[in-house]
């Protein structure tokens, strides 16, 4: 029934709760699992990677750098060094979710990939473009002004997807 299951992730806690539902379900149908790390390509970003990835310096930029915890640095900061970087710690997520995957009884087949746009519209042509039968993700349970604000990565996949969606819901204490 589900041969390719997509697991997007941004590499939190409550994305890493996920993985047992995925590592379950993949074995109960010995499907591949593609996992997914988008770095948030725009000006205005509230949504995966935490990134501000334009060409012109904005005043304000994300750089994962392991120094900082908040990951803001000033004025000129190099876009290309920026996106090379988010990239990077992207590829670090994926490989670190897809060994959580496989450390287990029958782990499955696991695919990594790291895509650069808006998150939602990359896990869609993700999907599109590699056959997925599942997407498996997960939600913070945003409600009122918050979710206004932010918007809904899983929402917006869960309403615009062609093939089921599975959300898990992290727990409210993360």
């Amino acid at each position: 029934m589900y041969q390719t299951i997509l697991y997007p992730t941004d590499g939190s806690e409550g994305s890493a709760a996920v993985a047992d539902h995925v590592r379950e379900l993949a074995a109960a149908f010995d499907a591949t699992v593609h996992v997914l790390y988008v770095v948030d390509a725009r000006g205005a970003n509230y949504g995966l990677s935490g990134a501000f990835l334009t060409d012109e310096g904005s005043g304000v930029q994300a750089d994962p750098a392991p120094d900082d915890d908040s990951g803001m640095v000033g004025e000129g900061t190099d876009a290309a060094a920026t996106r090379s970087a988010l990239v990077e710690r992207g590829e670090e997520i994926v490989e670190a979710a897809a060994a959580a995957l496989r450390d287990g009884e029958a782990p499955p087949e696991t695919l990594t990939a790291v895509e650069t746009g808006t998150p939602h519209s990359a896990i869609l042509e993700y999907a599109d473009e590699n056959d997925v039968d599942l997407v498996v993700m997960g939600t913070h349970g945003r409600t009122g002004v918050e979710r206004y604000l932010l918007g809904s990565v899983a929402e917006k996949v869960v309403r615009l997807a062609d093939v089921p969606v599975t959300t898990v819901r992290a727990d409210e204490d993360e």
